[in-house]
């Protein structure tokens, strides 16, 4: 049998090698890489397709950050043996998950690896063999699997590689068809699924395994991996608050601009020139115009501007001095004051939670937790971060909040990488976690708290504000592109114009006038005087009930909210 080592020198009468019949662990390391960087190139492509309109489109970045953990656990080995090669990157797969998407790809690293174990080569038919394991790995890894998602996708694979090994193709034919099939499952998607239909976008999650194995093909094809070179996003879509948060030393001001070209633009040059000046670089869309936004050193902060005023016209310059600008965000949120964590005595339990914002970190150490993971919308922390939160804490019981519906799996992942004694109570929302954590206690039986603290989430209703990433309808409620929208319990009930009026809609939907308490906490893009003026505003709807209001610190969302 040819291995790809030992394929000839002299190729065939256009040039190409031959195919080898097998693949090695260099080849297989090769083919992930690959993989991680075609869905790198087409992140916002996969991010784009969220069946919600709110600004928690991150399955493209998650299954990215993935690959990228299970790439990097490789480092610079030189391992021929593709079973231990697999391996490799199944247990960086696992390290680095986050989100559902992230879980579930390290799941397929996972099953592919265990049917490839010791293995030297890979034939069609272990190759085969190995996707199906791949599949039924991922299967078993959801407690309740939904058809129209990754996993269809992951399945139709699975059926075309058995099909194109028992009609003797090798493994570059295998892995075209297996591209062309997972295509194909992918445009299914929405007939499988009805939300995704009534959304108008296929599984996300797909999309991205879609995109890691036609990123294997090219490399075996010889075709390029950098194109696209840019991402032009919704103009709702940029996510600049992110941008201002991960500055790096040599980002001293950060520069945006509206402007629309005299001409089309040449977006691959446009891009090419700004990395030139700057780092952090987003480009938007909007009706006929483009929004620029980069971090430049101070010497090129003037330069940008006069270099996109020879494209066209400018209508809108903003330029902010980043780090004085990010010092006073972070005096006003008291970050860099330390949070007063409970301390766990050996046999006591202790409660690890994850917070989107400095404010709500704070409320949870004030209730109890003895470790806090930063997390949340746009933000999934992996599977390491969350398990290195409690592994040194002197008890071997654990409860973890994910808070979030996007991390719960991910936490689930974690309890089979310690020897720990650890209980995911299912919160999906902050207002279910401060519910949860207000039953806990760090004595008695474990379960026995966690059915508590479980138990304790059925009193409080959640809602969220946000703005609409994109336009869409979605259970008989119209949003546009900018729109403010409230969310009850993760479902899209109400748009309005204005923070306020979305806010005073949702809580007549949530029938707040009928409980007894309602929790506001407002996010990082408002004020504390716009807050306390909302707050006036509910207060004359809802004078009879108690009132109470937080500086939760949380990005993407001006209010989360609860009522019980």
């Amino acid at each position: 049998m040819m291995t790809a080592k030992e394929r000839p020198s002299q190729g065939s009468a256009s040039g190409t090698p031959p195919e080898p019949e097998a693949l090695d662990g260099h080849l297989l390391r090769h083919l992930a890489k690959a993989g991680l960087a075609w869905l790198g190139v087409n992140q916002q492509t996969v991010n784009a397709l969220n069946v919600f309109p709110v600004p928690d489109g991150d399955t493209g970045t998650n299954m990215l950050l993935t690959m990228q953990a299970a790439c990097q656990e490789m480092g610079e080995t030189r391992e021929a043996n593709a079973g231990r090669v697999a391996h490799t990157l199944a247990h960086g797969a696992l390290m680095g998950a986050r989100g559902n998407s992230g879980v579930i790809l390290s799941q397929l690293w996972r099953g592919l690896s265990r049917s490839l174990d010791q293995m030297a080569e890979v034939d069609s038919p272990a190759l085969a063999r190995a996707l199906a394991a791949a599949r039924d790995t991922a299967y078993q890894g959801v407690v309740r699997p939904v058809e129209g998602t990754i996993l269809t996708v992951a399945t139709e694979v699975a059926r075309e590689a058995q099909a194109a090994a028992d009609a003797g193709a090798r493994p570059v034919v295998l892995l075209e068809r297996v591209v062309a099939a997972a295509d194909e499952a992918v445009q299914h998607t929405p007939e499988l699924l009805p939300v995704l239909r009534e959304a108008g976008v296929v599984d996300s999650g797909g999309k991205g395994l879609f995109f890691i194995l036609e990123g294997m093909l090219r490399f075996a094809k010889g075709q390029p991996l950098d194109q696209p070179t840019i991402a032009v996003q919704p103009l709702s879509a940029l996510n600049l608050r992110q941008a201002e948060e991960s500055a790096e030393p040599g980002q001293d001001f950060e520069v945006v601009i509206d402007f629309r070209p005299g001409e089309p633009l040449n977006l691959d040059t446009f891009y090419a020139r700004l990395q030139e000046m700057g780092t952090s670089i987003q480009v938007g869309q909007g009706d006929e115009f483009y929004r620029l936004h980069i971090h430049v050193p101070t010497d090129m902060r003037f330069r940008t501007i006069e270099y996109v005023e020879r494209l066209g016209s400018v209508s809108t310059i903003a330029v902010e001095n980043l780090r004085e600008q990010m010092a006073e965000r972070a005096k006003a949120a008291g970050v860099g004051e330390p949070l007063h964590l409970a301390s766990v005595a050996p046999g006591q339990i202790a409660a690890v939670a994850v917070a989107p914002g400095p404010g709500i970190a704070r409320i949870f150490a004030d209730l109890g937790v003895a470790a806090i993971i930063s997390g949340g919308q746009t933000m999934n922390p992996s599977t390491q971060e969350i398990l290195n939160a409690f592994e040194n804490l002197p008890t071997e019981r654990v409860l973890i909040l994910p808070n979030n519906k996007n991390i719960q799996l991910a936490a689930e992942q974690v309890r089979e990488l310690t020897v720990k004694s650890v209980r995911v109570i299912p919160s999906r929302t902050i207002p279910q976690g401060v519910a949860s954590i207000l039953a806990f206690s760090s004595e008695g039986d474990l379960d026995e708290v966690a059915h508590a603290m479980t138990t304790a989430m059925s009193h409080v209703d959640s809602g969220e504000i946000t703005l609409a990433t994109r336009s869409a309808e979605l259970n008989g409620v119209h949003v546009s592109e900018g729109q403010v929208i409230g969310l009850h319990n993760g479902t899209l009930v109400v748009s309005g114009d204005s923070i306020e009026t979305a806010l005073l809609e949702l809580l007549e939907h949530m029938q707040a006038a009928q409980h007894e308490l309602i929790t506001l906490y407002y996010g990082s893009d408002l004020t504390a005087d716009q807050a306390n003026l909302i707050k006036d505003h509910v207060r004359e709807r809802y004078g009879s009930q108690d009132l109470e209001m937080v500086d939760g610190g949380q990005p993407h969302y001006p209010f989360i909210l609860s009522v019980e």
